[in-house]
């Protein structure tokens, strides 16, 4: 049977903070859940690539912004715009 898991991303289990921004993390059910906050002016290629040490993002993301826009370039050389209550993988 399932258990009922509660977490708070106000207490989150892991923060990993990079120039212009930070993430704050639980794990739910197996799943990682993410609060990213990040700075105006904050770029991948700038911020977030000498952490990771690769051209573009590899990680699957399910967003749902609370504020602010969010520019997103894919590989494929498609991009979109997304802000307030919208929902992007």
């Amino acid at each position: 049977m399932a258990k009922i898991e509660k977490r708070n991303l106000s207490q989150p289990e892991e923060i990993r903070t990079f120039d212009k921004g930070k993430l704050e993390l639980v794990t739910v059910g197996g799943l990682t859940c993410r609060r990213a906050t990040f700075q105006p002016g904050r770029e991948k290629s700038t911020c977030v690539k000498p952490v990771v040490k690769t051209d573009t993002c590899e990680a699957p993301h399910l967003n749902y912004h609370i504020s602010g826009r969010l520019r997103v370039l894919m590989d494929d050389g498609t991009e979109d715009e997304f802000g307030l209550a919208r929902c992007h993988a």
